[in-house]
């Protein structure tokens, strides 16, 4: 059985973790995966049809403990104790829920002190009891007081017959639970990382250049004084390994690109001609974006742009890339260019999108699966091409990713670079 202390409006937790409000999805993943073991029988539940208006929810039956995130921003909103009997509580070093003390009215009070009077739900028949970013849901017969004007003290209960609680909530937001919004990411949470404010996609009449991010940090010189510093940064196309490890910091991990099945796709697919290097992925997981770099230029040829959403292969991987897209609308009767710009970001549908540009008609069928377990459980997903744009799409119609490439016949600081094995004139198409 998990004893864990309550902190109201911020945390519940012990010495060895936390589950903080405001953290990202993917932090209280990494938590619950660190506690094998100590954490028994764990549920995701979200919406496949509506992403963005069902709450994601980490569910822990075997513990009583509900972590509730919000399906936009995807951090903790709420931590939920449905089930007051599969865990211990503490508040200030003082248990007040345990197999030994029963967590009743009395109970509560004499934990949490005075607060306003309870509300009574006469639909679900619970007393709810508010307290600063902390809730207490009672059971409550109808039959046993005659009103509840005055709140709790208005009820009468038989003798011993004082109703326990049945679910508490943890929340940020004062007392009114009909306002709760998941608070922005806590300092404790930071952990020395980068995160994504917003992404701008850069183009101009020759293409796509590259990204302009506005991202945040611990800027704190002392541990008692956190603040938040941010600042702007681009990535172009053309950019070596060393300007974006300079802009961004070092990637949470690198990824060597030993195969490319796309490649059948390509003119020269029946080549086989063995090479001795392999493009570069650095993955940054909290900006959620991809930096690919070519084998031989070592240049940034390929930026991918991750929406991570629930139902995708990669989900949990990245944060949510926050991008805006700003593409030339076109008539598909004729071609030319409308003067209305088409706004994409990462909350956009397809299906809205496709019908005012020109995308590839036949996508290509993309189905990931490991090396280890072909089996993919969420199924396949669609890629569309626009300029030089590739447009992953779910089979909900959201965007699951959008892959930028170069297709400029020049690199940003070497206009052509040339080698002595044999190759022409290397250039960073895809």
């Amino acid at each position: 059985m998990l004893d864990l202390e309550i902190v109201p409006e911020i945390s519940l937790g012990c010495e060895s973790w936390e589950f903080i409000l405001g953290m990202h999805f993917s932090q209280a993943v990494a938590i619950i995966q660190s506690q094998v073991g100590i954490i028994k029988g764990v549920q995701v539940l979200y919406s496949d049809t509506n992403p963005l208006g069902v709450d994601i929810v980490i569910n822990l039956p075997q513990d009583g403990i509900r972590l509730i995130f919000d399906p936009v921003v995807q951090r903790l909103k709420i931590i939920e104790v449905f089930n007051m009997k599969l865990v211990k509580l503490r508040y200030s070093d003082v248990t007040f829920n345990s197999p030994e003390v029963v967590p009743s009215i009395e109970q509560i009070e004499h934990s949490f002190g005075a607060t306003h009077p309870g509300v009574y739900d006469a639909a679900k028949q619970l007393f709810a009891l508010h307290f600063r970013g902390l809730s207490f849901f009672f059971p409550v017969d109808s039959k046993l007081h005659p009103g509840y004007a005055h709140g709790l003290g208005s009820l009468i209960f038989p003798s011993g017959a004082s109703p326990v609680v049945s679910k508490m909530s943890i929340y940020s937001g004062g007392n009114n639970m009909q306002e709760i919004r998941a608070p922005p990411l806590p300092f404790s949470c930071y952990n020395r990382q980068i995160y994504l404010e917003s992404a701008s996609v850069l183009r101009n009449s020759n293409g796509t250049r590259g990204l302009k991010l506005q991202l945040f940090t611990d800027g704190s010189l002392r541990a008692l004084e956190p603040r938040r510093q941010t600042f702007t940064r681009e990535i172009l196309f053309g950019d070596t390994c060393q300007d974006v490890s300079t802009n961004l910091g070092s990637p949470n991990k690198i990824f060597f690109k030993s195969e490319d099945k796309m490649k059948i796709h390509s003119p020269s697919a029946h080549r086989r001609a063995q090479t001795k290097r392999s493009d570069i992925f650095f993955n940054y997981f909290t900006l959620g974006i991809d930096v690919l770099f070519d084998a031989i230029t070592q240049r940034c040829k390929k930026i991918i742009l991750h929406t991570n959403y629930p139902g995708h292969y990669n989900f949990n991987m990245y944060h949510r890339c926050e991008f805006q897209l700003n593409c030339t609308a076109s008539d598909k009767t004729n071609q030319e260019p409308l003067n209305s710009p088409v706004i994409i970001s990462a909350y956009s549908k397809w299906d809205t999108i496709s019908t005012r540009l020109t995308p590839s008609e036949r996508p290509v069928v993309l189905h990931r699966a490991s090396s280890t377990n072909t089996a993919n459980p969420f199924g396949s997903t669609f890629c569309y091409g626009y300029q030089d744009i590739i447009f992953e799409v779910m089979p909900n119609n959201y965007i699951a990713s959008v892959t930028l490439y170069n297709t400029a016949s020049y690199c940003k600081k070497t206009p052509n670079l040339w080698q002595n094995k044999g190759l022409q004139d290397i250039r960073l198409n895809v």
